[in-house]
């Protein structure tokens, strides 16, 4: 042991020599990137500041806002792990990122180390025609008809999982409920049996249900990819997540080779691909698309990510808001009543949601004040002149905020206000740009026809099944970020029984 000490000892100063220069060309590198922009002068080697963004995650972002808010410039910068971020607050510029997303400008990676975690093969890692084609392909799946299919299954769900709710509540009235995680818990079983209807057992959905949850801990840890971490356990969960879909993909078409009747949003899918490699049969054209089980399993996990975390979000700051605007409350169950009633066997259809005009102010107004998924990464492909004065380095990831742009334009936009939503206020059109909650350009969210039918029916049957009212303390309604954001008290409520069902 000694003699080998001796061997090395001349090197040690050379090592740390070697160590400091590349903790040096680090600094430098981060300086260069940094320029004039607000952020940290310098970083903590490596890591930056990702354990301050791990361990409070909505002081992270509130201080990266306010610095892009400090000067003109309407962006901020920081360190993380070895990579350069740029936070955008101007609605105008993130606007500009949403519109460059290609090969050599900016590629939608929906998390920091989106890659690693979703795999290469992602709905949103795709470009180009390619892109469109896919999206034309997914649209069917959002039609009147296919939205009133999921709402049947979605109020079955809902009504289901309110009266378990209840009874837990009778047992103790005066002990508040948590609703985030049975508000998660309803929503996975309702994007499950929407998605993939029948073609998920009760011991499929225990798998997948440990699975996600799996995946949802690990979107919040370190990125350390090594057994016994979170985001290894996550990356390896999305493996078998898709897997599972993949066999629902291939159920389904069978199915619907078959010529049944679609009973969820896969069916509907099928449904139109076997139409379009039909009519490609017929007017002797080559099979127009390619795409394995897996990989539309894949996309279905996309869906599912998509639908449940974001929902979850709206449906808890649905409650919050709503209880701190009884007028609000108030109007919604007028406006309930004239077209459902609880006590009727008739169900609450997507026809009766279309007309409920306030409601869905409501639910938009809800969506514009808490934008649940308040950030969309991208990564920087190439160089990209961001401004006059500035390029975003290649390799960057841009945090361009959708929850900053809610608060631009809007008049009043720290007032909740649905009214802004109603045809005669016409400011979702004057201000149509600031509402970013469902992203723009190519990549917009192609299912917030479903998210808003989702949170309007949730809003429509909570307000007329159940009395509720917020256990208040201090600092409950303020912003944590589980992923997306909720409540920090994670919404506690005190529920009752407003009527028989």
């Amino acid at each position: 042991m000694a003699s080998i000490w001796v061997l090395l000892s001349p090197w040690i100063p050379y090592f740390f020599s070697f160590i400091a220069f590349l903790l040096l060309l680090e600094q430098i590198s981060y300086i260069k990137k940094k320029r004039f922009l607000p952020g940290p002068t310098l970083v903590f080697p490596f890591l930056g500041n990702v354990i301050p963004l791990v361990t409070n995650p909505t002081k992270f972002w509130d201080l990266q806002s306010a610095l892009a808010k400090s000067t003109g410039h309407g962006f901020s910068v920081n360190y993380i792990i070895g990579k350069f971020i740029l936070y955008i607050h101007s609605t105008d510029l993130s606007h500009k990122v949403f519109a460059n997303v290609r090969p050599d400008a900016f590629h939608l990676i929906g998390h920091p180390f989106g890659k690693k975690l979703f795999g290469e093969h992602n709905l949103i890692y795709m470009f180009g025609q390619e892109h469109k084609d896919l999206r034309r392909r997914i649209a069917p799946n959002f039609t009147p008809k296919a939205l009133g299919t999921y709402t049947d299954i979605q109020q079955r769900i809902i009504i289901k999982y309110f009266k378990s709710w209840l009874d837990e509540a009778s047992k103790s009235p005066n002990t508040p409920i948590p609703l985030r995680l049975l508000c998660r818990d309803m929503n996975l079983d309702t994007s499950q049996t929407v998605f993939v209807g029948p073609y998920l057992d009760g011991e499929s959905r225990k798998r997948f249900n440990v699975d996600y949850n799996y995946f949802n801990v690990g979107l919040m840890k370190l990125p350390v990819d090594l057994p016994g971490f979170a985001f290894r356990n996550a990356r390896l969960a999305v493996g078998r997540l898709v897997d599972t879909l993949s066999v629902c993909v291939e159920q389904s078409l069978n199915k619907m080779k078959n010529e049944e009747e679609p009973t969820c949003l896969i069916d509907f899918w099928m449904q139109e691909n076997l139409r379009e490699i039909d009519e490609a049969n017929i007017n002797g054209l080559q099979k127009p698309f390619q795409y394995t089980n897996k990989e539309l399993g894949g996309y279905l996990f996309d869906f599912l990510f998509a639908a449940q975390d974001a929902s979850t979000s709206a449906l808890l700051w649905a409650v919050v808001l709503l209880d701190s605007h009884p007028q609000v409350l108030e109007k919604v169950r007028s406006e309930v009543a004239k077209f459902w009633s609880p006590e009727s066997e008739q169900p609450l259809t997507a026809e009766m949601l279309r007309e409920m005009k306030y409601l869905e102010a409501v639910a938009r107004e809800i969506i514009r004040i808490r934008a649940p998924a308040t950030m969309v990464p991208h990564i920087a492909g190439e160089e990209f002149r961001l401004t006059e004065d500035y390029v975003i380095p290649k390799g960057t990831i841009v945090f361009p905020s959708v929850f900053d742009s809610s608060f631009q334009g809007f008049p009043e936009p720290e007032k909740f206000d649905p009214d802004r939503f109603m045809e005669e206020r016409q400011e979702e059109r004057v201000y149509k740009k600031n509402f970013l909650a469902f992203g723009a350009g190519p990549h917009a969210c192609v299912g917030q026809k479903y998210a808003i039918n989702h949170l309007m029916l949730f809003i429509a049957m909570f307000t007329a099944l159940i009395d509720f009212k917020r256990h208040k303390t201090d600092g409950c309604d303020d912003i944590s970020y589980i992923p997306t954001i909720a409540p920090k008290d994670d919404c506690k409520v005190f529920l009752a029984h407003r009527c028989t069902r």
